[in-house]
């Protein structure tokens, strides 16, 4: 006899009950308050909306705008820790040419030197850290603002 057979038949009559239930329709004030924000957020410009939702010009100058900006960091980052004088005599053109070489070097360096096995640990770090932040915060949250005292005790 299988274990989940009891939970499966009340699955099924539950569902069926449920099934034969008739629709019922949404509040009237509900039904309009629906309306009205799908019609507020349908006014919204373009560049309030999602990013899929933006005109193809401006989302070809975002990513231009953001890579410029993280080469930007990496030059600014390989000037500062390596302290590279000779960028200075170098034009600003070359200097994140010479940079992006050097990035990507490092980058073909360490994957050539570094055992799969690292990145696939260093993966898993990153994923506990990430569950233990969340999990941080989710606290946080909890003890801060769910267990507020009432009427300013």
């Amino acid at each position: 006899m299988d274990t989940h057979e009891p939970d499966e038949t009340l699955q099924r009559v539950l569902d069926r009950t449920l099934r034969e239930l008739p629709l019922r329709r949404a509040p009237v004030t509900l039904e309009a308050r629906v309306f009205g924000e799908l019609e507020r957020r349908a006014a919204l410009p373009w560049w309030r909306r999602s990013f899929m939702h933006w005109p193809t010009q401006a989302r070809v100058a975002f990513l231009v705008i953001c890579g410029a900006l993280v080469a930007l960091v990496f030059v600014g980052g390989a000037a500062a820790v390596a302290n590279l004088s000779f960028l200075l005599d170098l034009s600003g053109a070359r200097q994140i040419g010479v940079l992006m070489v050097f990035a990507g070097n490092l980058f073909a360096l360490l994957a050539r030197t570094l055992p799969v096995t690292w990145l696939y640990q260093g993966i898993a770090v990153c994923a506990v850290l990430y569950a233990v932040l969340f999990g941080l915060g989710a606290a946080v949250y909890r003890t801060l603002y769910l267990h507020q005292p009432l009427n300013g005790k």
